[in-house]
């Protein structure tokens, strides 16, 4: 594996038991989110690689190109990419694996959307998302090194938390990550 830093965080879990009861917000003009059929693993890595830089995403870095394309392939996983203007905006993976639960197994926003309030509604479009196919349950998890809205915009959508865990991470060197000095051990 090679040299690793070792980073502590703490994973907060959280589950969604029925959809949300109140008119989820629209995207602003512009705005367009498209389920990809057959994502390519570039594609993939493309989109989780610019949207985790700043949140040490590294785990699906460390995942060989095959393993990629066969969960890529696989029909109980499903990757939605938001457009602004014709460009990639963020994304979200869900994973029906657990169904009639799906799990948010990744969200987020391209560094220069964050900020401009598209967060919230791009969120709730994946939790209706969901629900519109039969779901019973929804869980997602977030972690001390994602967003410092990650964890408020879950509970704003009507995420629970159901447990908080204390993790201790060995992210390999050779990814390059930036890794926050808070989080170093």
């Amino acid at each position: 594996m090679g040299p690793v830093t070792r980073v502590g965080v703490t994973v907060t879990f959280l589950r969604m038991d029925q959809a949300p009861a109140d008119h989820a917000p629209g995207l602003a003009s512009g705005f367009q989110i498209v389920r990809a059929q057959a994502p390519t693993v570039p594609f993939y890595r493309y989109l989780y690689n610019t949207v985790g830089a700043d949140y040490l995403w590294w785990l699906r870095r460390t995942t060989p190109d095959a393993d990629l394309a066969s969960m890529l392939r696989d029909r109980a996983v499903a990757i939605y990419t938001l457009y602004a203007a014709g460009e990639p905006a963020g994304f979200f993976e869900l994973d029906a694996h657990p169904w009639p639960d799906v799990n948010l197994s990744y969200f987020g926003l391209m560094p220069g959307m964050i900020g401009h309030g598209t967060g919230y509604a791009f969120l709730r479009a994946a939790v209706d998302e969901v629900w519109r196919h039969g779901a019973t349950g929804m869980t997602v998890n977030t972690c001390t090194a994602d967003h410092p809205r990650a964890l408020p915009n879950y509970l704003r959508v009507g995420f629970q938390i159901v447990r908080q865990v204390r993790e201790i991470w060995a992210v390999p060197n050779h990814l390059n990550m930036r890794i926050p000095s808070s989080l170093k051990l």
